[in-house]
């Protein structure tokens, strides 16, 4: 049987065009907003076109010591050019990118996930340092 986890693909963000970049400091203080953005496609840009277009970008955080992560916000791209006159008809395009901000007192990892139409699923993490 087929794992969700096994279906998740990653890869270097400067050399391929799905995996979200995720951009925060490595540390933070105590009860202090961590701001963090999320893009894809930030050094080859995704053509989010009708046909071939990420779908959604996930953040999730999770502390040192704790089973679960928490998930931060997902956030939802509806805009991909189409129209009732055709596919790529509209001027409007969603550009996968947005920015949050989340408070901890802990260390831990920040964890990212995105999903385009064609390619399926893509992870990246990072590490985020408390003092």
């Amino acid at each position: 049987m087929e794992s969700l986890k096994e279906l998740f693909q990653e890869a270097d963000w400067k050399a391929e065009k799905h995996v979200p970049v995720i951009e925060a400091p490595a540390k933070a203080k105590k009860q202090d907003a961590v701001k963090v953005t999320l893009t894809v496609g930030k050094e080859i840009p995704h053509p989010n076109t009708t046909e071939h277009h990420i779908r959604w970008i996930a953040v999730f955080f999770h502390p040192k010591g704790e089973k679960f992560p928490y998930q931060i916000g997902r956030f939802e791209f509806c805009a991909h050019g189409e129209s009732v006159q055709a596919p790529n008809a509209s001027t409007i395009y969603s550009q996968p990118a947005v920015t949050c901000s989340f408070k901890t007192e802990k260390s831990g990892t920040i964890l990212a996930s995105s999903y385009c139409n064609i390619h399926g699923l893509w992870e990246n993490a990072q590490e985020l340092a408390v003092e």
